[in-house]
């Protein structure tokens, strides 16, 4: 396996880290093959980026054959749109060495946790593209064949996640422009992938009716979207088991921790292979 571990500059000279997990190719196997690659963005708020919805996501689709890659991107003090663009560099440096990292382009899916979930859309949408286009990216280039979502951030309106919004845009929360713009139901369209999301409906943080306007807006612009509603357990689960729990205890909810095992098979099937195939 190869591992790396790097610094991405943000435009407001803030560090993003970005690492990678890439199995090998062998000889007597197939030196030549591409795999599909899966970009983790962690949340916490925009405050922070905790490292339980990081690595230990990363490594279950490691598991499976995809290559996978974590970006904890910069949060407050930074803000819009410096998330959102090394999202963008992360993608196109997963371009630029897919040759040596062996990743097949044309499937990347990106997974983002409560307001990691929101970049991830945010990303993956129209939302941001002007935005991209300005510092020199091609969104249309870069966006992914796939958005999994995990308890996700998405509306600025009414069921906001309120602290998430403050930290992203600073003195410009309240904005009414500026709220639109980050509020991801209203960019749902023709260019949004296949989307795969969850939530716990008891939810006391993110509220359950931010993936239900997601809902919404896929079914509105036909987005093919495939979503899990868990009766049980509240924000910030990861993994629902152990070995993400806060202090290993805390955050484990049987019958939540199938989400994973469900994504797995979605992905699959929207790729139309399993990450264990050949190019």
């Amino acid at each position: 396996m190869q591992y790396f571990e790097t610094t991405l500059t943000g435009i407001d000279g803030s560090d993003a880290r970005f690492a990678g997990y890439m199995p090998d190719n062998y000889p007597d196997i197939d030196p030549d093959r591409r795999r599909p690659a899966v970009l983790v963005l962690p949340g916490s708020g925009y405050w922070q980026t905790t490292d339980r919805e990081g690595e230990p996501i990363a490594l279950k689709f490691l598991a499976e054959d995809y290559n996978a890659f974590v970006l904890h991107y910069s949060c407050r003090p930074s803000v819009y749109p410096t998330s959102v663009l090394e999202v963008a560099e992360a993608v196109r440096r997963m371009h630029e060495h897919a040759d040596d990292w062996h990743i097949d382009t044309s499937r990347i899916a990106v997974i983002g946790f409560s307001a990691g979930g929101h970049l991830a859309a945010d990303f993956a949408t129209s939302a941001s593209d002007d935005v991209m286009r300005a510092h020199g990216y091609d969104p249309d280039m870069l966006r992914p064949a796939a958005l999994m979502l995990s308890y996700p951030v998405i509306s600025a309106g009414e069921h906001r996640h309120d602290g998430s919004f403050r930290a992203l845009l600073g003195e410009r929360y309240a904005d009414p422009d500026m709220m639109r713009e980050v509020s991801i139901e209203e960019h749902i369209g023709a260019k949004t992938p296949p989307v795969f999301v969850w939530h716990t409906v008891p939810d006391d943080c993110v509220p359950v009716e931010n993936t239900l306007l997601l809902i919404a807006a896929c079914k509105a612009a036909d987005v093919p979207i495939e979503t899990h509603l868990f009766p049980t357990g509240g924000h910030g689960l990861s993994l629902a088991t152990a070995e993400t729990a806060w202090g290993g205890t805390d955050g484990i909810e049987p019958g939540v921790d199938v989400w994973i095992r469900l994504a797995l098979a979605w992905l699959a099937r929207t790729f139309g292979t399993s990450g264990h195939d050949t190019m």
